[in-house]
């Protein structure tokens, strides 16, 4: 995660162009690239000497290790408004729970999360990204919603109905739908923020049911997030399975 000096999140709703910042992983070491910039090579194990910062994201605290001055000034370099350093969240940490990220929606299962918005899973249909694209005049890619599970071979927003996953030996748990902000109008190809598409079109089919407006407020729904219930691997192409009773 990107930190403020003060360790306040920073993500591409602040900093644009953060979504142009690749990553890749490979033999437990981490390349990060950005237009303009050398790479930068990112050990995954960070020295425990490394001091651990307190953070905040989306007002709730975290513990994060710092990942060292070379990736800070990289970043900084990149972005040019004001000092970042990235940190790192380690399973010795205290993720962020359910009750504290939903106070008022006790039926939810409880879990902890590191530094994803909610979950740790977000998976969105091709269907749905189609019919979401015969409403506007300028088509969008999957990228400007970032889901990390993107499946086909299904109706359009289908997995607003599914409630249990098996996909690989992995086996998922829906937790709600993803409301979506500001960030979904950042073009994934240039870094530019435009504040309104294909935002707009969403808030113009894609609101909540009354009886959950206490939840999701006016945020249009797109994607479902969920929770790992049995860890395992799951890969590219592997069969997408509903978990009935």
């Amino acid at each position: 995660m990107v930190v403020k000096e003060d360790g306040h999140m920073v993500t591409a709703r602040q900093e644009p162009r953060l979504v142009l910042v690749s990553i890749t992983l490979e033999n437990n070491y981490l390349t990060l690239e950005a237009p303009g910039m050398d790479q930068m090579v990112l050990p995954i194990k960070l020295p425990s000497s490394n001091k651990i910062h307190d953070c905040r994201l989306f007002g709730l605290d975290i513990k994060g290790r710092d990942c060292g001055d070379e990736v800070a000034q990289w970043f900084t370099n990149y972005l040019k408004t004001q000092p970042y350093r990235l940190v790192q969240f380690d399973t010795s940490m205290k993720g962020r729970t359910t009750k504290k990220l939903y106070p008022s929606e006790g039926y939810l299962q409880n879990y902890e999360v590191a530094y994803p918005d909610c979950s740790p899973i977000h998976l969105i249909s091709e269907a749905s990204l189609a019919d979401l694209n015969t409403r506007l005049k300028k088509k969008v890619k999957m990228e400007y919603f970032r889901p990390n599970i993107m499946v086909s071979g299904c109706e359009a927003f289908e997995e607003d109905t599914w409630d249990e996953l098996l996909i690989g030996d992995v086996e998922m748990k829906k937790v709600l739908s993803c409301p979506r902000c500001i960030l979904t109008t950042v073009d994934p190809d240039t870094g530019i923020i435009d504040r309104k598409e294909p935002l707009e079109t969403l808030k113009s089919y894609r609101l909540c049911d009354p009886s959950v407006k206490s939840l999701y407020q006016t945020s249009p729904l797109f994607g479902m997030y969920f929770s790992v219930e049995r860890v395992g691997t799951l890969r590219v192409g592997d069969p997408v399975y509903r978990m009935v009773d």
